[in-house]
């Protein structure tokens, strides 16, 4: 049985080059960059070479962009430490949205827990905040705004421009998880008006283990972790440069094709929505119709129409060889509702039988209609389990 893999939301196959990149740079640069004899040198050249491909893809100087372990910690560190220097200056206050990664959201709850006054903004049937609202909640007091570019559930786009202005005019920083848009459509500063953004490089054809943070010039953020100098002290620990140079290569690709991916892995999606329309009824697409990213379909089966286990949905698939998610967290083997669809006003039934189908640079045309025709063939078995006969 061929396997078919439709989960790249969650994470992509490094790319040959990426993996190639890594390895030399494993093998040749063992130094550690913070040695100042040739071994160190070499290393930190590598690095630093990494350093400058990466902001430059962002349109960001090189010292606003620092190395991470992945775009949780990015996450963790911008929220925080932004946060935290907030607070010194009276600030106690941060904004953000019931449909953010766990990552962010989770993070914020950790700030409340220490005195921090949160405002969790909602969002429109789409999944996308209204800039209004964000208007609306910013006060004197507020320490932080942190919204995400685009939802990694559904794919909806957020007015990030929009809302960045608005912080800005107010005095306030801004800070977006920019993991899941990133090597999808162009991320650009400047252009977004952002103080902070987090990266991760597996989502787009590089190695885990690694993501950035960029920062602002001038941004008053903490240190994340304590120790040596390393990353001009924003982020102690000897840097992991094999990773930073394959993580280089991965956005130098996206970079490069771009306009050649987006093209193609949106007639995938389109495709597959086109099959899914007539082979369906009951289905629900989820997520903004136009301002989104082009690889993420999510489809719902509407509880009142054709009542599914979701579960069973994502099993059958996994046995017919099709790898999706459903987009929700899975907490104790048990698959639990999205917050993103409940915020979206799916009831929990219709979110529990949502399938996240995620298109990648490896995606053919034939295994969308693989993908469709095995759909077809779990739910009737799932929709047949469900009525006892």
């Amino acid at each position: 049985m061929n396997r078919i893999y439709l989960d790249y939301s969650a994470t992509t196959p490094p790319d040959p080059q990426v993996i190639d990149a890594t390895v030399a740079a494993l093998g040749s640069s063992f130094g550690n960059a913070s040695s100042v004899h040739s071994f160190g040198r070499e290393a930190r050249s590598i690095l630093e070479q990494s350093r400058d491909r990466i902001a430059q893809w962002i349109s960001a100087r090189s010292d606003e962009v620092f190395f991470t372990s992945g775009g949780t910690e990015a996450d963790n560190h911008a929220i925080k430490g932004i946060a935290l220097a907030g607070a010194r200056a009276g600030k106690n206050e941060i904004i953000t949205s019931v449909v953010e990664h766990h990552a962010v959201l989770h993070s914020v709850e950790s700030l409340r827990k220490s005195g921090f006054d949160v405002k969790l903004l909602p969002v429109d049937g789409s999944g996308r905040v209204n800039p209004d609202d964000v208007r609306k909640a910013i006060s004197p007091k507020t320490a932080l705004v942190s919204l995400m570019l685009a939802n990694n559930e559904v794919g909806s786009i957020n007015r990030i421009e929009e809302i960045a202005a608005i912080a800005r005019v107010a005095g306030v920083p801004m800070h977006s998880d920019t993991v899941q848009a990133m090597g999808k459509i162009r991320v650009d500063v400047n252009k977004l008006g952002l103080d902070a953004l987090s990266i991760a490089a597996h989502k787009f054809y590089g190695p885990k283990g690694i993501g950035a943070i960029y920062i602002r010039k001038g941004t008053r953020i903490e240190p994340f972790m304590e120790g040596g100098s390393q990353e001009s002290n924003r982020r102690a620990g000897t840097e992991n440069v094999p990773l930073a140079a394959g993580f280089a290569k991965a956005a130098e690709l996206a970079e490069a094709r771009l306009d050649q991916d987006y093209r193609r892995i949106f007639g995938l999606r389109e495709k597959l929505k086109s099959r899914l329309t007539a082979e369906f009824k009951g289905l629900l697409f989820n997520g903004h119709e136009t301002e989104c990213l082009p690889h993420i379909l999510s489809v719902s089966f509407d509880s009142s129409v054709t009542p599914l286990d979701g579960d069973a949905i994502i099993m059958g698939l996994d046995l017919e060889g099709v790898a999706v998610t459903s987009g929700s967290a899975c907490t104790s083997g048990s698959l639990q509702a999205s917050h993103v669809l409940l915020a979206m006003g799916r009831d929990e039934r219709t979110a529990r039988a949502t399938i996240r189908f995620s298109i990648g640079r490896l995606t053919t045309d034939e295994e969308i209609n693989l993908a469709a025709d095995a759909l077809k063939k779990v739910v009737e078995r799932v929709a047949k389990a469900g009525t006892g006969h």
